[in-house]
């Protein structure tokens, strides 16, 4: 199940990020954030979850596969005071691996990411229509997977054409058990220390009140930036700022 992480750096002073794709993705999205990290003395791993490299048979992996995965990967390449960082979909992955491995990871990051609760899925979280919920999981149970977006439905303005075409070029269709199955959480995700990036559309605009109150956590800082869904596409370097400037104050609190 272990699907190996692109290296891009060995940082001699900097620190380690592994950087985990969300749902229809893999590695390869992180690329230009990586380079960037990797410019500034950080070494960079991008795995690339089981089921997602494109020609997969992926109708057994599950949410705990993807767990299992990065942790294997953590402990195989004995890495230490990581930062991990997930987005979207891959934040439900990213809390349980923190959970499981604290004495390997040093911070957190969720980039517009789904939050792991004990016993919850992500489709459980996708709002409040329990009728909705229902009949997409009986699109992803009929289909086998959870079907990516095509260039029309990923609308963000912030992308531009190009951008948008090329995400879903190689968007790939996603594990369907990843997304019905539950969290498994020791701890609450309150207790991690961690930061959550909110994707906000305009500089102004509101975060939602359940984001806002994670940054009254004394071990959580909430940040925002002004992006759509993929901000490591449309503002890589911005992105990249922010996670630099996060590693960097999760080493001076260490």
């Amino acid at each position: 199940m272990i699907a190996a992480g692109t290296e891009v750096s060995s940082a001699q002073h900097g620190q380690v990020f592994v950087l985990v794709p969300g749902a229809w993705m893999g590695g390869w999205v992180w690329q230009p954030v990586a380079e960037l990290l990797s410019a500034r003395g950080h070494q960079v791993l991008t795995p690339t979850l089981a089921g997602l490299e494109g020609a997969a048979d992926h109708g057994q992996v599950r949410l705990a596969n993807h767990v299992d995965q990065v942790v294997a990967l953590l402990d195989a390449e004995d890495l230490r005071d990581v930062i991990l960082v997930g987005h979207s979909y891959s934040g439900l992955v990213v809390g349980q691996v923190a959970d499981r491995r604290p004495e390997r990871v040093a911070h957190s990051v969720f980039v517009h990411a789904f939050l792991p609760q004990h016993g919850r899925s992500l489709i459980d979280d996708w709002g409040d229509d329990d009728t909705d919920r229902a009949e997409e999981r009986a699109n992803i149970a009929e289909r086998g997977s959870w079907e990516p977006p095509t260039a029309g439905l990923v609308y963000e303005p912030d992308l531009t054409d190009a951008q948008r075409n090329w995400l879903a070029a190689n968007f790939v269709d996603h594990p369907q058990h990843t997304v019905t199955d539950a969290a498994v959480m020791r701890h609450p995700v309150e207790q991690l220390e961690a930061t959550f990036i909110a994707c906000v559309p305009t500089d102004n605009a509101a975060v939602p009140a359940e984001i806002t109150a994670l940054g009254r956590n004394a071990t959580w800082t909430v940040s925002t930036i002004t992006a759509g869904h993929w901000p490591m596409v449309s503002i890589p370097q911005r992105l990249a700022d922010l996670l630099h400037q996060t590693a960097t104050r999760a080493a001076r609190l260490s």
